[in-house]
């Protein structure tokens, strides 16, 4: 009777080792997370541009209804920055952040709604909209990305979210195209 506790005891230990080895114990897998901003994402994608690391917190902060930010801070240090605007029509965030766009690293125009950029680390997409009754424009920006390390493959993420991530962040900010 003793034996077969033990045996069982064993057999769960080692099942849980293996489970936590397949979960990614060391960091190296992606995060896999729903939601940021207060919209949902999809975890594929965000979780390809996080950094790898132990323990991922997001940190929402809004400056006012129609600004949602959020920071991803992996293992304790701040990493990727995510946020949205409504702005005027007569706004060029495109023209207003290219010398932000300059720091993130060969930025070239991309065919994301009305109009994007993206950079090695970052990239912006703008797409015309109403929001509570008047014309306005939404900007969803995100910057400080290092990952995957190879450039080609994030800038391809990059655009790859942003493309899917508009209309959602539109949609949950009331900003309708």
């Amino acid at each position: 009777m003793r034996r077969n506790a033990l045996r069982q005891v064993g057999c769960i230990a080692l099942l849980a080792a293996i489970l936590t080895g397949a979960a990614g114990c060391g960091g190296t897998e992606p995060f896999r997370i729903s939601e940021a901003c207060g919209t949902k994402v999809d975890p594929d994608l965000i979780g390809q541009l996080l950094p790898r690391g132990e323990e991922l917190k997001t940190k929402d902060t809004f400056s006012e209804p129609k600004q949602p930010r959020c920071e991803f801070e992996v293992d304790g240090k701040e990493q990727v920055g995510l946020r949205g605007d409504v702005v005027e029509p007569f706004v060029k965030p495109l023209e207003v952040s290219a010398s932000g766009m300059l720091r993130l690293g060969n930025p070239a125009p991309a065919d994301i709604g009305d109009g994007a950029t993206i950079a090695d680390h970052g990239g912006m997409a703008v797409q015309a909209c109403t929001y509570k009754g008047e014309k306005m424009q939404y900007v969803l920006a995100m910057d400080g990305v290092e990952d995957p390390e190879d450039t080609a493959e994030r800038r391809r993420l990059l655009e790859k979210f942003l493309r899917s991530q508009l209309p959602v962040a539109m949609e949950a900010e009331g900003c309708r195209p």
